[in-house]
């Protein structure tokens, strides 16, 4: 796994009005933990640039007043409306003790099921991922190449020697789903080769008159009705 290098200053206050003072100087207030003591300092913004704003999980090198740890990005806050990192926690690594890290996840290879006409769908953009630093991958890959329309890869599917997943085991990761032209494609496909049905003799059936409408004419030799009985005493 790659690493990158921080250096920072401790922190004298820790309370809020110093951690504003800090972020309007364009300095984020940070936290170490996990190993023999707590550690309160501030590292310039422009120190996680190759930290955060990438899409690579990475451990870090600390440097605070000269003092060396070897620690995992744990926890990063930021502003409600203008997206500026607000704070950071990091995590110490102790040799022997599990940590836990967001691991980026990537698919290789090409899905039958998006070529037939169905969309790739990436549920998840990070595992949860607990385990040795030295067994954390730098990503996790998902092969897509078995993928048809309906099929998904979730949490459960997905195995790493010595590494636990913190996710719920059946959300999924990766997905195949239908599309309308994937919809459209199978029903324009006759079913099974069978012929189309002929139309029915003499075409559609003509509606009824409406009422009110005149009878149309009897057709020419057919026989008239049969009149109606005479009443009894009626003259001829």
């Amino acid at each position: 796994m790659k690493s990158v290098s921080i250096s920072g200053s401790p922190r004298a206050d820790v309370g809020k009005k110093d951690a504003t003072a800090l972020r309007n100087a364009k300095q984020i207030p940070c936290v170490l933990y996990g190993g023999k003591e707590q550690i309160h300092f501030a590292v310039a913004a422009t120190e996680f640039k190759n930290l955060i704003y990438t899409p690579d999980v990475h451990t870090v090198d600390l440097d605070i007043a000269g003092k060396k740890y070897f620690a995992v990005l744990q926890e990063a806050q930021y502003h409600r409306v203008h997206d500026h990192l607000l704070h950071a926690d990091f995590l110490e690594i102790v040799p022997g003790k599990p940590v836990t890290m967001n691991i980026p996840i990537r698919t290789s290879g090409t899905s039958p099921g998006v070529r037939n006409g169905g969309k790739l769908v990436k549920k998840l953009k990070t595992l949860r991922a607990k385990g040795l630093v030295e067994k954390m991958p730098d990503t996790i890959t998902v092969a897509i190449d078995a993928m048809e329309i309906g099929h998904s890869v979730r949490v459960e599917d997905i195995k790493i020697d010595g590494i636990t997943f913190l996710n719920a085991s059946n959300i999924t990761v990766v997905g195949v789903e239908t599309t309308r032209a994937a919809v459209a494609e199978e029903s324009a496909a006759p079913a099974g080769g069978a012929k189309a049905a002929a139309p029915a003799a003499g075409g559609a059936k003509t509606a009824a008159p409406a009422a009110g409408a005149k009878t149309a004419a009897p057709a020419a030799g057919a026989k008239a009705a049969a009149p109606a009985a005479a009443k009894p005493g009626a003259k001829k």
